[in-house]
């Protein structure tokens, strides 16, 4: 995965509440067992006034000329609820989201997307209501920087936000690591028990 340290982009004003990993990414759009050719069905429900024909929607935020090279999320209550489908985090991430801003999100989900290097932050839902009023329809102007190791979002009126992440997923994120990648970090620890485990207990080798 790719470190994730500053980020600067564009934000998209996705605000509803209790938007699921069905409306993220339909049972219908996942066709594919691998994590490519998954950004075309994301919101495909909301994206296309067909789906099967990929009628665009041109009301839908993602679609307007402003959010072409949309990087960042901005949503409400209970972002990513419902099923578990990985495939939610994947779509958003060949799509190009690269950080989500919401109220609250699932748990799972919430777990998903910092192993998959996409950054959730939760912040009050009244900093999202000013980032939201900062998101200008000029793309130059609408530029939201976010500083993982400093914990910080900025908007582009200068008003600018902490938000708290877990020391895990924060050195995922800030490293580039999977999970497996954090676990062989302590090769050299995990390598002593298991000689200290095998003296004190031989006869179970």
């Amino acid at each position: 995965m790719k470190t994730f340290t500053q980020h600067q982009g564009v934000a998209a004003p996705l605000i509803r509440n209790n938007v699921d990993t069905d409306a993220i990414i339909p049972s219908r759009e996942m066709k594919l067992v691998s994590k490519q050719g998954l950004g075309e069905g994301l919101f495909a429900g909301w994206r296309y006034l067909n789906p099967a024909e990929r009628q665009v929607n041109p009301e839908f935020v993602l679609n307007q000329a402003a959010y072409q090279n949309t990087s960042i999320l901005l949503s409400g209550m209970n972002f990513g609820c419902g099923s578990s489908r990985e495939h939610a985090v994947w779509a958003l991430k060949e799509f190009g989201i690269q950080a989500v801003i919401a109220a609250s999100f699932g748990t799972i989900f919430y777990n998903n997307c910092t192993r998959n290097g996409i950054l959730p932050i939760v912040l009050p839902e009244q900093a999202i209501d000013q980032l939201m009023k900062d998101c200008s329809d000029d793309p130059q102007i609408n530029q939201i920087n976010i500083d993982l190791p400093g914990q910080q979002v900025l908007s582009p009126s200068g008003a600018h936000w902490h938000f708290d992440i877990e020391a895990a997923p924060k050195e995922m994120l800030v490293e580039g690591l999977d999970p497996i990648a954090l676990t062989l970090k302590q090769a050299d620890r995990i390598e002593k028990f298991e000689e200290r485990y095998q003296q004190q207990f031989p006869w179970l080798q």
